[in-house]
């Protein structure tokens, strides 16, 4: 039994005990529903990550029950820890619906509208919050950054079109990789993902890139355009590997294995880190033994045709 001391917060009116040192996002996490805060840039395997986008800001209507005074400011989640008696406001506070609309409206300002062509599309997390917090149109009327994709290896391709500046790639290739050949170049309005004169990606774990990546920027060229994400069967397998867990969702149309994917939890946060080996050479049903079908979310445009709708019984047709 753990000898962490527990502290009392409530979230949008309901109280859970959570251990000293717990963030406001990972409290609403182990609450779930509605009231937990869409993160972009956080990523909770990656240290550091968080406090960038401003998409999980919530408001601390009280600080804590020795101050109850309520923060001046609201709050980013990913990166403010609970005090014991803290009261949060998040979905249920117009003041925070407004700040993240303003925020999605920010981050979709220079973001192409290319979901069509996409192979992100149906996994990009930006979607999911534009569908939340968007706009129907936009207000911008400058002239949007573009730039021309960028192969940055034999297996990976960079739309800087698409991407929001959340660093997860970069912590990614800092904390997983044995060397790091990309990052941010310039600064301010001018920044950008890129390598050091165009070197090229091939660390043997630098795919878990592309699994992080919450928009489109950094996508799989052996995957592209072979098929919508949520028309492919995915099945969670395994192998034995010597570099990496081996632990594996396998994309298959018909009986073909096209895309190779590490596992993620229920907030898309990768579980075990795989290696380039198991992502991209071992495409063959021999490779692999299969756990068993992989559950997608209801609500996910992944699950269409996947888990049809309840229909009445012969006798409820009958009755009416």
């Amino acid at each position: 039994m753990s000898d962490t001391p527990k502290i009392k917060v409530t979230i949008d009116g309901q109280t859970i005990e959570v251990p000293n040192g717990t963030t406001i996002l990972e409290a609403a996490r182990m609450i779930g529903g509605e009231l937990v805060p869409p993160a972009m840039c956080y990523y909770k395997p990656l240290a550091e990550s968080g406090g960038k986008c401003r998409t999980c800001l919530v408001k601390v209507a009280a600080g804590s029950e020795k101050d109850p005074r309520p923060m001046p400011n609201l709050m980013p989640s990913c990166k403010t820890m609970v005090m014991d008696g803290m009261v949060v406001e998040s979905s249920a506070s117009s003041q925070v619906t407004e700040a993240r609309n303003g925020v999605t409206e920010m981050l979709l300002i220079n973001h192409p509208l290319d979901c069509p062509v996409c192979d992100q599309a149906g996994e990009c997390k930006l979607q999911d919050l534009a569908f939340e917090n968007g706009l129907q149109k936009t207000r911008y009327e400058e002239e949007r950054r573009e730039f021309e994709p960028t192969d940055i290896g034999p297996y990976i391709k960079l739309h800087m079109n698409r991407c929001i500046m959340c660093y997860r790639c970069v912590f990614t290739a800092n904390q997983v990789t044995e060397s790091r050949e990309h990052g941010v170049l310039y600064r301010g309005d001018k920044a950008e993902i890129g390598t050091y004169i165009e070197n090229s990606l091939e660390n043997d774990f630098i795919g878990n890139v592309i699994d992080v990546c919450p928009v489109g920027a950094l996508t799989d060229k052996t995957f592209r355009f072979k098929s919508r994400v949520w028309f492919t069967a995915q099945y969670d397998a395994h192998r034995d590997c010597d570099k990496c867990c081996g632990k594996v969702v396998l994309h298959k149309t018909a009986d073909e294995i096209i895309r190779v994917s590490a596992r993620k939890n229920e907030w898309d946060e990768v579980e075990e880190w795989i290696c380039n080996t198991c992502r991209f050479d071992k495409k063959s049903n021999s490779d692999w033994k299969i756990d068993g079908v992989r559950n997608n979310k209801r609500k996910s445009v992944q699950s269409i045709n996947k888990y049809p709708l309840s229909m009445p019984s012969k006798n409820e047709v009958l009755d009416k």
